[in-house]
């Protein structure tokens, strides 16, 4: 009789700990999308992550216009940022979508000489759309932009 009390005690004790644990800081398989509340200089930022088996496999950060063009695709602004800031939109989103990739969302990442702006709208979306995988609520969650 104590043998199946402390049997089913262990059986219990695992259980808790397995669910109590894994489920708060695994990502749950699916796609998930943080975007900024509100468009600044004419662009509203995003990431979507797609998690598969727990890790991320995949990371689009970009920005769009009102009319949904893509920010990494305007040419003339890229040369405009280029000669000002010494980097452009599609170099400075593929560095920290890779980062994010590279890290799992785990670690802090560095920001690149140029783009701090967007580093801080892109550490705030990543923490966003991290946290939404984690629970498994792939709702487009809305962030509200805070400037550092």
């Amino acid at each position: 009789m104590k043998r199946r009390a402390g049997a089913a005690v262990m059986v219990i004790l695992t259980a808790f700990f397995l669910t109590s644990c894994g489920t708060k800081t695994e990502l749950q398989d699916g796609y998930y999308t943080s975007q900024a509340c509100e468009f600044h200089f004419g662009w509203r930022e995003y990431i979507t992550i797609i998690v598969k088996g727990g890790s991320i496999v995949s990371v689009e950060y970009n920005a769009e216009n009102e009319s949904g063009f893509i920010k990494s695709w305007d040419n003339s602004y890229m040369q405009n940022m280029l000669h000002t800031n010494g980097t452009y939109p599609n170099e400075f989103m593929r560095f920290y979508a890779g980062e994010l990739f590279e890290k799992q969302g785990k670690e802090q990442i560095d920001a690149l000489s140029g783009a701090t702006s967007s580093y801080n709208s892109f550490q705030q979306l990543a923490a966003a759309v991290v946290e939404q995988a984690r629970r498994g609520d792939s709702s487009i969650v809305l962030v509200d932009i805070k400037e550092e």
